[in-house]
C-alpha cells in the first residue's frame, strides 16, 4: 500500500494479511463473550470483527492514515470453524482530496476463507495525509 493519499489509486486491492481461527482462542472467546454458543457453530460474529480489526490495524501501521472516520455496512456472511485460515483484503472504492494536506479514502474490506468465500465485509472512510512539499 502506498503511504500517502496521492499514491492511492481507485480500484487498488491491498492485502491485509492472514489470520488463523485457533480453536483454543475460539473456545476462550465463547466462554468469555458468548456463553452457551456451541463451538460447532463457528467463530462468533464479534470475534470475526476483532480478527478483521487486528488485520486492518497491523496493515495500516505504516500507512499515512491519520484517522478512521467510519466503519459502515458491516456484513457477516458465514461463521468459519476453528482451524480455518482467513485472508483480509481492502479495495479502494473512491478518494476525495480535502484541502492540500489530506484526503478521504473510501474502501471495502473483506475477510475470505480458504475457499475464497466471503466471511465478513465492511466499508470504511479514512483520512490519509498528503506528502509535505
Amino acid at each position: 500500500m502506498a503511504d500517502y493519499f496521492e499514491d492511492i489509486e481507485v480500484g487498488q486491492v491491498v492485502s491485509l494479511g492472514v489470520a488463523a481461527i485457533d480453536e483454543r482462542v475460539v473456545r476462550a472467546f465463547i466462554d468469555d463473550f458468548a456463553p452457551g454458543r456451541a463451538l460447532d457453530d463457528g467463530a462468533p460474529d464479534a470475534m470475526i470483527y476483532a480478527v478483521w480489526s487486528k488485520l486492518d490495524g497491523q496493515a495500516a501501521a505504516n500507512w499515512a492514515q491519520t484517522k478512521r472516520l467510519a466503519v459502515d455496512a458491516l456484513r457477516w456472511a458465514r461463521n468459519p470453524p476453528a482451524g480455518e485460515l482467513l485472508r483480509g483484503r481492502m479495495t479502494v472504492l473512491g478518494k476525495d482530496p480535502v484541502g492540500g494536506a489530506k484526503g478521504i479514502v473510501i474502501a471495502q474490506h473483506d475477510l475470505l476463507d480458504e475457499a475464497g468465500r466471503l466471511v465478513f465485509s465492511c466499508l470504511t472512510r479514512s483520512v490519509f495525509a498528503c506528502r509535505e512539499d
